[in-house]
């Protein structure tokens, strides 16, 4: 037999055990080193100087400054974490309404002062009625209604 096949035989059960121990161990650290160097930078309300000492402090001595970064800060690194998956949800909230709402066939103020603008060109409305549309698209009243040709709107008490 070649020393590969008695390699096999020489490694005991246990030692299988605790070699995958220690690397689970140290994957999960460089895990928790990651996340203290992306938290370092995340951090707005530390300065520069700050930053580099911390990032220092985890370059030169690894698993001291991580020890210490955690329990120093490791409170305000949950909370950033939360800020930002909170500030990253609105983010997409807000994406998926305006894409909806630009699906839904809903006309923006610009169409509607473009077909008002064409409306009042072809002699459809007048002046004043052209005014008073696009005072009210303008004043964010919601899309207006084109007025009927030849309609003159009233005032109704003004």
């Amino acid at each position: 037999m070649s020393a590969q096949t008695y390699l096999a035989y020489d490694y005991p059960l246990l030692s299988a055990f605790w070699t995958m121990l220690w690397l689970f161990l140290w994957i999960m650290w460089l895990v928790l080193l990651f996340r203290v160097i992306v938290d370092v930078f995340r951090d707005d309300s530390m300065g520069g100087w700050a930053k580099a000492g911390w990032l220092a402090l985890c370059i030169v001595v690894p698993f001291l400054g991580v020890l210490i970064y955690v329990i120093a800060r490791g409170k305000g690194m949950g909370q950033r974490e939360i800020a930002q998956a909170r500030d990253q949800q609105k983010a997409f909230e807000s994406y998926i309404r305006q894409t909806a709402q630009s699906g839904t066939g809903q006309t923006s103020s610009v169409d509607e002062l473009a077909r008002l603008s064409e409306m009042k060109s072809r002699g459809d409305i007048s002046d004043e009625e052209f005014r008073r549309a696009k005072a009210l698209i303008l004043g964010d009243a919601g899309p207006a209604a084109a007025p009927r040709t030849g309609a003159v709107p009233t005032t109704h008490g003004r």
